[in-house]
């Protein structure tokens, strides 16, 4: 698979696991999981009356049962009612042949103490049954199988290095014109050549950097567009839009990959492929010239 479509697809898998909740959460994760794993992967849909018998989706092979809870506000108590009704319902409903249980989720940083301890006392209860809990890292497990056919069924047309290499001046207005009406809306709803060192420093992964790397290749393409924009305010106020979102991002305390995730969609990177390249080298004109993420320490050299 092209490099640049590589480092693409991984970031728009994990914009889909942060931002879809509830039901959307539980579709995405059984295509992806029928998508990766084929014939072997079977995705259990609600009908009627009978409900999906607590199961998203199965694996034929190893006799597994996956229930996905993609909750708005998770509590312990929230969570724990969740998992006791699944797996209760899915013993009834497929005694014969659930040997696995898997529990995915996309509550950022994990369960607390609570659930997991929980999940110990299911185990210890069905010595028969193994149990899992799945997040982010298993599910990607999954994304790095697909081939390139089925990586554009699951999340549609990217960017490619012919395309990156081919922004133009004018790629870049949509994305602009789009940004220049983000105003900083403190009730908004929320949901990576760069420095090596604030790389390093944020702690971003490989994905991200190759992203911010493809979109210094254009910055100076940026740079033109704000000085033939006329007024310098328009940077200025992109700028603060970036910085403002940033800020929020943080205050939740996500992880750096989960706030680039969020910045990537904030600066635009939907849509056709070529918009797509274009605002990510906004964003790496932004990750350059303010304050997202941040600053490596300068270094202080002796006299």
């Amino acid at each position: 698979m092209d490099p640049v479509s590589t480092a693409f697809y991984a970031q728009h898998f994990k914009i889909a696991f942060l931002e879809k909740k509830g039901t959307e959460f539980q579709d995405w994760v059984a295509k992806l999981g029928s998508h990766a794993l084929g014939a072997d992967f079977e995705i259990v849909r609600p009908y009627g009356k009978q409900g999906d018998w607590k199961c998203d989706g199965r694996q034929l092979s190893t006799g597994t049962i996956f229930q996905c809870y993609g909750p708005e506000m998770p509590t312990d108590q929230k969570t724990i009612a969740k998992v006791n009704v699944d797996f209760a319902g899915a013993q009834i409903k497929w005694p014969d042949f659930m040997q696995r249980w898997v529990f995915v989720h996309n509550i950022p940083g994990g369960q607390p103490p609570a659930v997991v301890s929980h999940l110990d006392t299911l185990r210890a209860e069905n010595p028969g049954i193994s149990f899992e809990l799945w997040s982010e890292s298993e599910l990607f497990d999954w994304h790095v199988i697909l081939d390139d056919s089925r990586a554009l069924l699951m999340y549609g047309a990217v960017p490619n290095q012919q395309i990156a290499s081919g922004i133009e001046l004018a790629d870049l207005q949509p994305v602009i014109d789009v940004l220049q009406r983000r105003d900083p809306d403190p009730a908004e709803p929320l949901p990576a050549p760069p420095s090596a060192k604030k790389l390093e420093k944020n702690e971003l992964s490989v994905e991200a950097a190759d992203l911010l790397r493809l979109g210094r290749r254009k910055v100076r393409l940026v740079e033109t567009y704000f000085e033939k924009a006329g007024p310098v305010e328009i940077g200025e106020k992109i700028a603060e839009a970036f910085r403002d979102h940033y800020a929020k991002l943080k205050a939740m305390q996500l992880d750096a990959d989960q706030m680039f995730s969020y910045l990537q969609k904030f600066a635009g990177v939907s849509g056709e492929p070529k918009r797509q390249a274009a605002a990510m080298a906004v964003m790496a004109y932004f990750f350059d010239s303010c304050d997202i993420f941040e600053d490596p320490e300068t270094e202080v050299t002796g006299s």
